[in-house]
């Protein structure tokens, strides 16, 4: 058994290419009376938890709450948000529970029991299940006698759902849930929906764009079918501190914003964080593996976040690596020891989306107890899974907003201690720009919440999903707004409503729910199997499974290679067997563009730049064979997959060719085409609202299908949403295209390479390599749609 083991000196600061260094100093706290409506047995187990008074803000927002007012709590990462919403909570599902004949025990998964009539309940919802179980267990440390709490998920056993049912005061869940079991099924919820007194949504700034969207609806008709039932349920969000708190949760909830007490100045105390901003000259994810690894080394518990699966596996196998190979290591103290009852385990480890429900849950104990010194995760531990303070987060690469980076961030310090954050830079033109313009990360304010539940496209599924639970009239518009009674007339057009005295009525055997997926995968999850043994390593949804688990293709799990044998989209299945072949893998794609509908158009420099729905069709054709530690490309691999269309918003720019220099040929046009497509899509976030992965990018030489240039013959360079109906980040590209266009002519510039490189026209994500960049005629084509 490998003995864990510190290293005595301290962590060696970051190499060569620190580019910013910022000192945040240390914060004193507010702290205030306990509200006097909180009953004294809910304020002496909260004071046994380590609470002597609550913050100001806490106070804030719970005395809003309490006074039945939607609360927006947006406060920094670690503030104590969760007790500004707990306390009404507590007030109003603990206060009146009087002993009614011996109590009934919960099953497992649950904690608390039933021991009489209560006076409310309350739902908390999460976006992930990590978290809404992180919270049960903070619930029930408080050991309050008689408090009911339950999680319920799609992990959840049958006789935890009926207990949760019938006896929980305090229900953990999340928005697919919500949608897909508890509103459908209604009335088996029935005593719980009458009582309910506060609906909690945590993390509410990841609810934007479509996925924001869809649950906005699923709240309104929660909302709605809460006070068919009797009740008046009052909504408290909580979130990383964003740009119109109030406004973003009165577009969520469907409410007016002046309904809406916004809570955003944050009154708890903080530690002295070190900001670090520092471009190494390899690699990111070495540089990361190499940091992670010497600031676990030196008894730092530390998160390195990654941006992709496959990343977080191969940082967190490269670090525990380097710490295996360490010669100057000492015991580490008993405090930290792996317990009696516990399998000793590595320093490192990785966490991500895809694992199953009990290696999420051992993976984030082994943090909470010390154990698990170090951690390469995806942003799936981003959302306030509580590991009693990290001591340095290690960013490897901007997270795509300015909210993600301060969530991440605020991982490291959550009890006051001094902590560090580092930023790396990878070779990324958005990376670039900010490593040479600080002050638009540090000092910009955060990005406002968009999202646009009045789409006819989202609305209407919803409203026939309304209809099946409760026959929707024309007074339920006040919950899902002016474009109600157009939604119902063409669902009724369509046969699946019909209209009578009382209401619309769903008329197909179907759920309604069933054809809706809030979280825009098109399809139900591939599972992916280990040939041989049966074991269920993951899931994906089908569209990224042509990508992620191709045939031929190479799969990382847990620090372990596998070597995808059979994708089969009729059973929903991957087959993978363990291999370490010394090559990973890369696919390619063909896109093509069609115009479906063009809103508007407008000159910019000697272009037109446009903005309209447009189809997207994508095919994975074949995958490139890469050496497993140069990086250099072995061989391509054709592959015969689906074809998968997307119906979006997008923004694109079109030039005639008749404005370009008469020397430049085709393909150095084209070329140039494609640098300038991938420089300007990689900026994009620095001005709008979505992250880098809310958009991608085409470029063709030729008018996107459907429509013209202006002038005749031309290039078209689109830039579109990645989710049906969009998620407003492209639409965005369309106002603020001057500044972001000026941008990329300026990164390519000014960047210091020669032909092109990962920081200026080169995109390690494109599926079209095949096509050449030229990064000389990219700032050509740039220059000219700047006139």
């Amino acid at each position: 058994m490998r003995p864990t083991r510190l290293p005595v000196a301290g962590p060696p600061g970051p190499p060569a290419g620190l580019r910013y260094v910022r000192q945040l100093s240390a914060r004193e706290g507010v702290r205030t009376a306990w509200p006097d409506w909180l009953p004294t047995e809910v304020v002496a187990a909260l004071q046994a938890q380590g609470i002597p008074q609550p913050w100001a803000h806490q106070v804030e927002a719970a005395d809003a709450a309490w006074q039945g007012r939607h609360v927006a709590l947006s406060t920094g990462t670690a503030s104590g948000k969760s007790l500004g919403y707990l306390m009404p909570v507590l007030a109003s599902t603990y206060a009146g529970l009087a002993p009614a004949g011996p109590p009934r025990p919960a099953p497992t998964g649950t904690a608390g029991w039933r021991v009489g009539g209560r006076e409310h309940t309350a739902l908390y919802l999460s976006p992930t299940k990590a978290l809404a179980h992180d919270q049960l267990r903070a619930c029930a440390e408080l050991a309050l006698p008689g408090w009911a709490l339950a999680a319920v998920d799609g992990d959840t056993a049958p006789a935890v759902r009926d207990w949760a049912r019938e006896h929980a005061g305090y229900v953990f869940t999340n928005p697919d849930l919500l949608h897909r079991s508890l509103l459908p099924g209604h009335a088996r919820w029935a005593r719980f929906l009458s009582t309910l007194r506060f609906v909690v949504v945590d993390e509410a700034h990841r609810y934007r764009g479509v996925f924001g969207a869809q649950v906005a609806l699923v709240l309104r008709r929660l909302h709605r079918l809460a006070v068919s039932y009797g009740a008046a349920p009052t909504f408290v969000t909580a979130s990383a501190t964003s740009t119109g708190a109030a406004a973003s949760t009165a577009a969520l909830l469907g409410v007016d914003v002046a309904d809406v007490t916004a809570v955003e100045v944050d009154r708890s105390a903080r530690g002295p964080v070190e900001l670090v901003l520092w471009q190494p000259g390899t690699d990111a994810d070495d540089a990361t593996a190499d940091l992670l690894a010497r600031s676990v080394g030196s008894g730092a518990q530390t998160i390195a976040f990654v941006p992709s699966r496959r990343g977080a596996e191969v940082v967190a196998l490269r670090a525990q690596r380097q710490l295996d190979s360490r010669p100057d290591f000492v015991a580490v103290p008993e405090a930290l020891s792996t317990p009696a009852d516990a399998a000793p385990g590595p320093l490192v480890a990785a966490y991500r989306g895809g694992y199953l429900a009990e290696d999420r849950r051992r993976l984030e104990r082994a943090l909470q107890e010390g154990r698990l010194r170090g951690v390469a995760a995806t942003n799936a531990l981003e959302l306030g899974v509580d590991v009693a303070g990290m001591d340095a987060v290690i960013l490897s690469g901007f997270p795509g907003t300015r909210s993600a980076f301060w969530q991440q961030a605020g991982r490291a310090g959550r009890r006051g201690r001094p902590a560090t954050v580092t930023l790396v830079g990878r070779a990324h033109p958005l990376d670039a720009y900010l490593m040479a313009h600080p002050d638009a990360l540090l000092d910009e304010p955060v990005e406002a919440t968009v999202l646009h539940p009045d789409h006819p496209q989202l609305l209407g599924p919803h409203l026939a999903a309304a209809a099946q639970e409760l026959p929707v009239t024309e007074a339920d518009a006040r919950y899902f707004g002016a474009g109600t009674a157009a939604a119902l007339a063409r669902l009724a057009a369509a046969g699946s409503l019909r209209r009578r005295p009382d209401g619309w009525y769903w008329t197909r055997p179907e759920r309604a729910v069933d054809a809706i997926d809030l979280r825009g995968s098109r399809g139900r999850s591939v599972e992916i199997i280990e040939a041989g043994t049966g074991r269920i390593l993951g899931h994906v949804d089908p569209v990224a499974a042509d990508r992620a688990v191709h045939p031929g293709a190479v799969y990382l799990h847990r620090g372990e290679s596998y070597l995808c044998e059979e994708l089969d989209h009729d059973a929903l299945e991957a087959l993978v067997r363990p291999a370490r072949p010394g090559y990973l893998t890369q696919p390619r794609v063909t896109t093509r563009v069609s115009l479906l509908h063009e809103r508007d158009q407008r000159p910019v420099g000697r272009g037109r730049l446009h903005v309209g729905r447009i189809a997207v069709t994508t095919q994975v054709t074949s995958y490139l064979r890469r050496d497993e530690t140069l990086g250099t490309v072995w061989d391509q691999t054709p592959l015969e997959l689906p074809e998968r269309q997307l119906q979006t918003t997008a923004t694109w720019l079109t030039l005639d060719l008749a404005e370009i220099d008469e020397a430049l040929s085709l393909a150095h046009i084209s070329a140039g085409t494609h640098g300038a497509e991938h420089v300007a899509l990689a900026l994009l976030p620095a001005f709008t609202s979505g992250d880098r992965w809310d958009v991608r990018g085409h470029s063709t030489t030729a008018a996107v299908q459907g429509a013209s240039p202006a002038g005749g013959s031309g290039l078209t360079l689109v830039w579109y949403d990645q989710q049906p109906a969009g998620t407003g980040a492209a639409e965005e590209a369309f106002a603020v295209a001057d500044a972001w266009l000026a941008a990329a002519y300026d990164r390519v510039r000014t960047c210091g390479c020669e032909a092109g490189c990962p920081a200026c026209v080169v995109s390690a994500d494109c599926g079209e390599p095949q096509r050449g960049l030229d990064k000389q005629t990219a700032a050509t084509l740039l220059a000219l749609l700047l006139d």
